[in-house]
């Protein structure tokens, strides 16, 4: 099953089913965080909602739990339906871009139990490229119930991947660029490198020369390495940018596939925990 929606099916689903589809904006940028929503009020597509990386998809921090712990799913589910989602909402996701920020608001819906929720490839700028109409109205939607279906056991904790490492019962995925994973630039937290034994797949790497998704062959050949009869844990920085690795790895079937919230910044909150840096031998 494909997540991923393009601008000419995203029109197609607004012509013929206007009132049961929600577009929502997620974009944003970790080194401002006000970004996204400015440029939301500037301009965004026709019917389109704003939600926040920090302030609606993620939880407050703490000690423990990474930079974007999860949030609240009551608090989330209530958001939702006032913005005119329930589960037979079809809901379009768009970023900037193909950016991480669109997958992971897919993988909170998709954690939620929605079927019918949706990735727009090449996100604003490419909807904008194309002639297509913008508006800077923001809209006001019918308040619906939406009544999280939670879908169990799609996360794990730092005790878990410890364990789970330990037993090599799972594989873990770090979704960070590689020079992070190396441990040879970290300009967001006090240590460097990686969790030990995890396998480096940066996130941009599900995304061709044109910044387009790539195709389910190409992902597949991306992905070889990694069997799909293994439990596999996808991890990043702060459980952002593991999400665009996630949605490819569902797309491809595998199933078993679940997601470190905290991530690297939950995992060097714990300072006994150890760091690797280079390459895994």
């Amino acid at each position: 099953m494909s997540y991923i929606i393009s601008i000419n099916r995203l029109k197609n689903y607004l012509h013929n089913e206007r009132g049961n589809t929600v577009i929502m904006d997620v974009r944003f940028d970790l080194m401002d965080p006000d970004a996204g929503r400015k440029a939301y009020q500037q301009d965004h597509i026709p019917g389109a909602i704003f939600l926040d990386i920090e302030k609606d998809l993620s939880g407050k921090k703490e000690i423990h739990g990474g930079n974007h712990p999860l949030p609240d799913v009551n608090a989330l589910s209530l958001k939702l339906g006032r913005m005119g989602i329930d589960h037979n909402t079809t809901v379009v996701i768009y970023d900037e871009n193909n950016d991480m920020f669109a997958a992971r608001a897919w993988w909170l819906l998709h954690y939620l139990g929605h079927d019918k929720v949706y990735v727009l490839d090449g996100g604003y700028a490419r909807w904008k490229e194309e002639g297509n109409e913008t508006t800077d109205y923001i809209p006001e939607l019918s308040a619906k119930e939406f009544h999280p279906k939670i879908r169990n056991n799609q996360t794990v904790n730092m005790e878990e991947v410890k364990q789970k490492l330990k037993n090599k019962t799972a594989v873990l995925v770090d979704s960070r660029a590689k020079e992070r994973y190396l441990g040879e630039s970290e300009p967001l937290y006090a240590r460097a490198g990686h969790i030990p034994g995890a396998k480096n797949f940066f996130w941009k790497g599900i995304l061709g020369s044109d910044g387009s998704w790539k195709s389910e062959e190409e992902l597949q050949k991306h992905f070889a390495d990694l069997s799909k009869d293994d439990e596999i844990i996808v991890s990043c920085g702060s459980g952002i940018s593991a999400c665009p690795n996630i949605l490819a790895l569902k797309m491809l079937g595998y199933r078993n596939v679940k997601l470190y919230p905290g991530s690297f910044s939950d995992w060097i909150s714990y300072e006994d925990n150890e760091v690797a840096v280079g390459e895994e031998e």
